[in-house]
């Protein structure tokens, strides 16, 4: 049964006209001859949209990918990559025809692959990440199989916590590889010293590798201080890098138990990997003694601060305070407490981006469990970095009471060369596909990265191409306007004393 349940949203323009999917509808509820009804209550869905549950029964499916040939690649967490070969009926009108394991845990001994997957541009080597390490494969598209590895291509990342390690290979900078490294605790303070190497994120050039990288080391810093940046992307028109963060749990301020609803999730510009320059690359983004304000009226002393402010942990004082916290890069955008932001992902045009929460367990009241959208143009969000109504909501639960265990809890983003958009819910095993129900152009068939889900007009465009930064490493050398590792024992002692 195909999903379709509309409902009225704030900023309905966005919705039907500058974030538009290009997917057309061209096949009927009726004209599905599978159909596949989810065991919770059915998403509520955006008007003008339709989701529709294509693929069940997988194990804890998180990144998603097509390759060159359009089999949909999905990393099933502690299992391994599966190939789906997709049964196409038009518009949303989709099921797995044939499926096979392109890569399973058990066959090599590389550790069990978590989340990251990212192809090659020619298609030929695919990438997968565990908490250790990244490999790489030698693979087929005509086949969907993998035909010799895994090669190490960065290793030591492992912490006992965030394991997740997201991969992106932009492609306004062929070559690079982009990956995130959470921290390792709730509160982790080896994040203030540099060299550690935890709650970064990095990008190592893979044209002129002669050995395997080494995460603390190697590679070039495109930003520290982030606590769990599960996911990243590049922005089409100008390259640039974005991530968007699961910040802090169990926050206290002067004495106060605020994590109800402090501090805010976050969209970060993280700078550009191909050449051009950015003052927010290399900066610490402020974890762990800094976040970002989301309710600021339930934050004590809370002159100054508005939405999207850094502000410091425990109880400020000579070390750790709001005015040390200003310094801090801050958000281009805050979201709502404890949505877990997981994914993000552009349309070819750049006019909007979307985005996987995948919901709290750390409030009263749950939150997330959804997919939205945020509207940017020019390589940045349309709405300022105080917003509280960026994100508009398409697909999302009935009722997140019933969550996390009656509902979808959505992970990673793909699109395929029609311009429809693919979820995946790791909670429940399953992959939905999301289109426009009104009837708007399809995209262009074929294109590499489809001008999907939202507009129909403009293209990536041709400025800002830039070349590959070369320079891929030197412990800490693009770190800038930053704590440096030498007060990094004051900074901790500091945290330790406000917090006990």
């Amino acid at each position: 049964m195909t999903i379709t349940i509309y409902r009225s949203i704030a900023a309905l323009t966005l919705a039907t006209s500058s974030v538009g999917v290009l997917a057309q509808s061209t096949a009927s509820t009726s004209a599905c001859s599978t159909s596949i009804t989810p065991s919770y209550a059915a998403p509520s869905v955006a008007a003008g949209y339709e989701a529709r549950l294509i693929a069940t029964n997988l194990t804890k499916p998180r990144s998603v990918l097509f390759d060159a040939n359009g089999n949909l690649l999905v990393v099933q967490q502690g299992k391994g990559i599966v190939s789906l070969n997709l049964t196409d009926n038009g518009g949303a009108c989709l099921s797995v025809g044939k499926s096979h394991d392109v890569i399973l845990d058990s066959s090599h001994k590389q550790g069990a692959l978590t989340h990251g997957i990212a192809l090659s541009r020619d298609g030929r080597t695919l990438y997968a990440s565990s908490p250790e390490a990244v490999f790489s494969w030698v693979y087929d598209p005509a086949s969907s199989r993998n035909s010799s590895g895994p090669s190490v291509v960065v290793n030591n990342m492992n912490t006992s916590d965030h394991t997740t390690r997201t991969l992106l290979l932009p492609n306004r900078a062929p070559g690079m590889l982009v990956v995130t490294r959470g921290s390792t605790s709730n509160l982790d303070l080896e994040t203030l010293d540099v060299s550690t190497g935890h709650s970064q994120v990095k990008a190592f050039n893979l044209t002129n590798a002669t050995a395997t990288y080494n995460f603390d080391t190697d590679g070039l810093l495109m930003g520290w201080g982030l606590r769990n940046e599960v996911g990243v992307a590049e922005e089409p028109l100008t390259g640039g890098i974005y991530g968007v963060e699961n910040s802090v749990d169990n926050l206290i301020r002067d004495g106060q138990d605020i994590h109800q609803n402090n501090p805010g999730e976050e969209l970060n510009f993280l700078g550009y990997v191909n050449g051009t320059s950015s003052p927010e690359q290399g900066m610490n983004f402020g974890y762990p003694t800094c976040y970002a304000a989301w309710n600021v009226s339930a934050i004590p002393n809370n002159t100054g601060l508005q939405v999207g402010s850094q502000f410091a942990i425990g109880t400020p004082n000579a070390t750790v305070n709001d005015t040390l916290c200003a310094e801090r890069a801050a958000p281009r955008l805050t979201f709502q407490a404890h949505m877990a932001p997981l994914d993000i992902l552009f349309n070819q045009n750049g006019t909007a981006a979307w985005v996987t929460f995948h919901g709290s367990w750390d409030r009263t009241e749950p939150v997330g469990y959804k997919l939205s959208v945020v509207q940017f143009a020019n390589g940045a969000p349309v709405d300022p970095s105080n917003s509280t109504t960026a994100a508009v909501d398409i697909v999302s639960n009935r009722d997140n009471s019933a969550c996390p265990n009656g509902c979808f809890r959505p992970v990673g983003l793909a699109w395929d060369t029609k311009g429809r958009l693919y979820m995946s819910s790791d909670a429940t095993g399953e992959i939905y596909v999301v289109i426009r129900s009104d009837g708007n152009a399809t995209s262009s068939a074929g294109s590499a990265s489809p001008s999907s889900i939202p507009s129909a007009s403009g293209s990536a465009g041709s400025s800002g191409t830039g070349s590959a930064v070369t320079a891929t490493s030197t412990k800490a050398a693009a770190v800038k306007n930053g704590a440096q590792s030498s007060s990094a024992l004051a900074v901790a002692v500091g945290l330790i004393y406000l917090l006990f």
